[in-house]
Formats: structure tokens, C-alpha cells, sequence
């Protein structure tokens, strides 16, 4: 296999484990102001996520990174035609970041009220806008040699809108089973009775991107011609399914494990219909960025499958232990001892 391959497929894995495990911090900001209804809900959320949020965005930049050192072309022709709404995700990211170590230092309600905004705001945009810039790259971008520059509006088609919507009720669905996993009783319930009403529109919308991938895109073309790849989305589908099925049965560590395998075998439901794409042209397939034409040396990719061989495992070890430490539920107690 070569070496472009290889990281075309950490490319995938590293987006997908991105999107599953700061979905539901994502999330679980959408969900912010319309379930915490008092000062000690809003610090039960805030610190259902605060342990963990800022490890699950390590997973983005690495991301990014992998984008810029295996792929270099495509990583500068995606911060030229992307532009506008990556830089808009970036500024919420930031904003929520701030938000959520900032908000329970606030000593005003006009700053908490600020901070609660920014909570909701920064979470609601990236979860929208990371499936609307995924569902043009999947539609493919018209550019040619000349160059393309999309603006937000531009990008806001209605295929774009329908993956960007898809990600953002994942996304709630996914963040309200984590809360209910975390939170203490009350607001479980009101996390998890979210997260059930949503999966219905997820699953309209899953079923929406499943039709409308077939008119928009060229991502099936991989699919018929090697029809056993079919089984990935076809487990995508089993995880939504199972999803719904243990949230209605209120068994919600199960329903948030499958939430899990629906995010990262949706993702690569996405890259095997890309390949060998990553920028697919919509003018004329000679011109989109490939793994090919696009890519690092072939020494570089090796020195960097060398590292990731390394340290990913240590990355992922120290990850597993954070989550191993802090998965439990939280207290009343706990919160007004720790002050936060």
C-alpha cells in the first residue's frame, strides 16, 4: 500500500475521531441554554465537558496538521477556497473555549449571560458549519487551474445544509447522551428526553444525505465498484438505528457507544466515496486535489507514519485515562465544593 494511501486513511480516522469525541462537547453546548435552567444546571453542564473539551480539540489540530504535512497542496488550496467559514469555525471554537473557563469566574449576570452566549454560539457554529464545508468538498468545489473562492453564502446550498444539519443533530444527540451520562438526575432526564426528540430529525436527515449523496455527488461511484464497501455504511446505518433503539430503552451508555460508531463509520462512509480525492473539482475531475498529486514526498509520509507509530499510541493511552478518571457522575456536592 502506498504511503499516500495509508495517510489518506489517518487523514479519515483523525477527522472522525475529532468529530466523536468533540461532537458531544459541541453538542452539549447547543443543548446549554434550553436545558439549563438554573445556575447549578449550567455548572453541572459546564463541568460535565470542562475536563475533557480541551483534549478532544488536540484531535482537530492534528487534523490540520496531518492535512498540512502529508498534504500540503490540498491544505493550502482548503485555507484559500474555505476560507471565510473556517475562519468563522476557528473564532467559535475560540469563543467557546474562553466561554467555558471563563463563564464560572463571571461575578456580574451580564457576563455570565455573555459567556452563556458564547457557550451555546461557539458550539452551534462549527457543528453546522463543519458539515456544510464537508458536504461541498463531498458535492466537489468548481474550481479549475485558475483558482475558486467560496463564501459562506455560497457554500450554503442545499446539499451543503442537509450534511451541515445532519452533523449538528448528531452532534445534539451525541452531547445529550454524554450529559445524561454525567449530570446529576434531574438534568439527565432533560438531556436524555433532547437527545430522543432529535434523533428523529437525525435520522430524517441521515436518510436525506443517503439520497440526496446519490444527485449531488460522486461519492457512490467507489461503492459499485467494489460493492463490499457497502458494509461501512450499511453499519453507519445499524448504529443509528441502535442508537434510537437503547435511548428509547433508556439504556444510555449503550445509545451513547453507538452514537460513537455512527460518527466515525459516517466519516468514512465519506472518504471511501472520496477516494483518491480530497478537493474533488466540480468543473472537470483533471483538476481536483488528489492523494496523489497533492501529497508529501514519499520519505516525508514514511518519516511521519514512523512518528504517528510512535506517539499516537501514548496520546491515546493518556486520553483513555482522562476519560477513565472522569467518567462518573457528577454531584451537587461536588459542584458546590469545587466552586465551579
Amino acid at each position: 500500500m502506498e504511503f499516500q494511501t495509508i495517510w489518506f486513511i489517518l487523514w479519515g480516522l483523525l477527522w472522525a475521531v475529532y468529530f466523536a469525541l468533540d461532537g458531544f462537547d459541541l453538542g452539549a453546548g447547543v443543548l446549554y441554554p434550553f436545558i439549563a435552567k438554573n445556575e447549578m444546571d449550567k455548572k453541572a453542564m459546564l463541568h460535565a465537558i470542562g475536563p475533557v473539551w480541551n483534549g478532544n480539540e488536540v484531535w482537530l489540530i492534528t487534523a490540520g496538521g496531518a492535512t498540512f504535512a502529508a498534504f500540503p497542496t490540498t491544505y493550502a488550496y482548503m485555507f484559500s477556497y474555505l476560507y471565510t467559514p473556517l475562519l468563522i469555525i476557528l473564532f467559535a471554537l475560540i469563543f467557546r473555549g474562553v466561554a467555558v473557563e471563563l463563564r464560572g469566574k463571571a461575578t456580574s449576570e451580564q457576563m455570565k449571560k455573555f459567556w452563556d452566549f458564547w457557550v451555546f454560539a461557539g458550539s452551534f457554529i462549527p457543528a453546522l458549519l463543519f458539515g456544510v464545508a464537508f458536504g461541498n468538498i463531498f458535492m466537489g468545489l468548481p474550481f479549475d487551474d485558475s483558482g475558486y473562492y467560496a463564501t459562506v453564502f455560497s457554500l450554503l446550498n442545499p446539499y451543503g445544509l442537509i450534511v451541515g444539519l445532519l452533523f449538528l443533530f448528531t452532534f445534539i444527540v451525541h452531547g445529550g447522551l454524554w450529559t445524561a451520562l454525567r449530570v446529576p438526575d434531574t438534568l439527565a432526564e432533560k438531556a436524555a428526553l433532547k437527545a430522543k426528540k432529535f434523533w428523529y430529525l437525525q435520522a430524517i436527515c441521515a436518510v436525506l444525505f443517503l439520497i440526496l449523496t446519490a444527485v449531488f455527488t460522486n461519492l457512490y461511484d467507489n461503492y459499485l465498484k467494489l460493492p463490499y464497501w457497502f458494509v461501512v455504511p450499511a453499519i453507519a446505518v445499524a448504529c443509528l438505528l441502535a442508537t434510537g433503539f437503547y435511548l428509547m430503552k433508556n439504556k444510555r451508555g449503550k445509545a451513547f457507544i453507538s452514537s460513537v460508531l455512527f460518527i466515525i463509520t459516517v466519516v468514512f462512509s465519506g472518504v471511501i466515496g472520496l477516494y483518491p480525492n480530497l478537493i474533488p473539482s466540480a468543473i472537470d475531475p483533471k483538476y481536483s486535489l488528489t492523494i496523489f498529486n497533492s501529497s508529501s514526498s514519499p520519505y516525508t509520509l514514511k518519516v511521519m507514519t514512523i512518528v504517528v507509530i510512535i506517539f499516537v499510541p501514548i496520546v491515546l493511552f493518556y486520553q483513555a485515562w482522562t476519560y477513565k478518571t472522569f467518567m462518573y457522575k457528577i454531584t451537587e456536592k461536588e459542584l458546590k465544593e469545587e466552586g465551579y
